[in-house]
């Protein structure tokens, strides 16, 4: 049994806007497009999702493949990996309440950036975060080929060069302060650096939140046929924002609702919305070049209005 009781509070990474000039008694790890888990190895495996969900039957071949390792603790992401070498996160939403399937065309890696136990007594999460890498590395020596650990550097020229690598998988990198212990939520001042594109969109909604700084915006985007199609809500308009689309939003009907997958992650609550004539078009901030299932998966950023566009011209979605 690992020192602690699972499952645990993970570390978080606090998302910054820019990369900053250099590493600064920091590593670079990248950022993988995938599900955090944490992973008992061991002759009892485990595997946990950051929420505390046993996902052990979901992803049985990560958690057979964790057996062949000496007892440790591991956090890292799972990631869906075509025999080209690329990593698809459609694909691994396909094990959601599943497990293995012969013949899915994939295989699911962990993709490991942290020892957090070793053993049935080490804690290693007091320890700094080099410490805990040279664990890691020692931990997955000549280990399974679907448990590996992921790289780091000081350098930040090289670990641009990881973005949009693995099929675009590779998202960005998480900078962690080497002397850093591993802290529940964002106590261990990990940061996390996301590539972001910019793509147009119409608003036909307002979600109206409990305060004016709280409300978000009804993205949709025209699809094959040039119907438009909700694909996310929005962060939060900011107060400019908010001043001028009152000037050029108009109400198109009573409050209705947008279902919780478009609005969120599926299985969420419907969002409650006042729909408004698709009139307005504005530029949104993304990090995925596409919508997948339909929508966005992480909240777009509204960044401004696109006064020279109309819903028309919106380029149609890819899906």
């Amino acid at each position: 049994m690992p020192p602690f009781r699972l499952p645990i509070e993970v570390a978080l990474a606090k998302p910054i806007e820019h990369l900053p000039a250099s590493a600064a008694g920091s590593l670079a790890e990248p950022k993988c497009d995938g599900w955090r888990a944490i992973v008992v190895a061991g002759p009892h495996p485990r595997v946990y999702s950051r929420h505390g969900t046993d996902l052990t039957r979901a992803f049985a071949d990560v958690a057979e493949a964790a057996r062949h390792l000496t007892s440790c603790v591991l956090d890292g992401e799972l990631l869906a990996v075509k025999p080209d070498g690329t990593a698809s996160f459609t694909l691994l939403q396909t094990r959601s309440g599943k497990g293995p399937r012969p013949g899915a065309g994939f295989a699911v890696h962990l993709a490991a950036f942290d020892a957090l136990a070793r053993g049935d007594e080490t804690d290693l999460r007091p320890l700094p975060y080099l410490e805990r890498r040279a664990h890691l590395l020692e931990l997955l020596q000549n280990g399974p080929a679907t448990i590996q650990p992921l790289p780091a550097t000081e350098d930040l020229t090289e670990a641009r060069r990881w973005f949009g690598t693995l099929g675009g998988a590779i998202e960005g990198c998480v900078l962690k302060p080497a002397t850093s212990r591993y802290l529940a939520g964002y106590g261990s001042g990990w940061r996390k650096y996301r590539v972001r594109t910019t793509v147009d969109a119409a608003i036909v909604g307002i979600v109206p939140g409990r305060t004016p700084a709280a409300q978000a915006a009804v993205l949709a985007q025209p699809d094959a046929r040039g119907r438009l199609r909700p694909v996310g809500v929005s962060l939060p308009l900011g107060g400019q924002l908010r001043a001028e689309l009152a000037d050029l939003l108009r109400p198109a009907g009573a409050m209705t609702e947008l279902s919780g997958t478009v609005g969120g992650l599926p299985g969420s609550p419907p969002v409650p919305y006042l729909p408004v004539h698709p009139d307005v078009v504005v530029e949104i901030s993304v990090d995925q070049h596409k919508p997948e299932f339909g929508r966005y998966r992480h909240r777009p950023r509204v960044l401004r209005v696109r006064a020279d566009l109309t819903p028309d011209q919106v380029a149609p979605t890819e899906t």
